[in-house]
């Protein structure tokens, strides 16, 4: 199974200068646990901001109405996934780097986002419905 088989076609993307509140509003009414961060001024440079990155910012008592997106996202060693890379690549760069989502690249844009999730329900068996007793 490839990566464009199981990847979210939903990119929610946010700028670097969106508040942590503004991007955890949008991500939160998209039902989705992280936001591709497009800089126009960095020449279209892509980032990542997850769910995770938020909370640190908050659990570090930061004020989630005045911290940006630029200072909590990652932006440099992002790894990106191509539609035609298998989920096993797509999991053992997850694995090797520490993450839990890549964004999906596809002539250089954005195309999909794909989580640790979203390859567990892949691989997953379907749930069978419990036995009566």
């Amino acid at each position: 199974m490839l990566v464009r088989d199981a990847m979210s076609t939903v990119v929610l993307t946010v700028g670097p200068t969106h508040t942590l509140r503004q991007a955890a509003a949008l991500m939160s009414a998209r039902h989705v646990g992280a936001a591709v961060v497009l800089d126009p001024d960095a020449g279209g440079g892509t980032g990542i901001l997850t769910e995770r990155d938020v909370l640190n910012s908050v659990g570090l008592g930061q004020n989630p109405d005045t911290e940006t997106v630029q200072a909590h996202a990652t932006t440099t060693a992002v790894v990106f996934a191509a539609p035609t890379w298998t989920l096993r690549e797509a999991a053992r760069a997850m694995t090797h780097g520490g993450f839990r989502h890549l964004v999906v690249l596809d002539g250089g844009q954005p195309v999909g986002i794909v989580s640790v999730r979203d390859i567990i329900r892949c691989w997953a068996p379907a749930r069978e419905p419990e036995p009566a007793l």
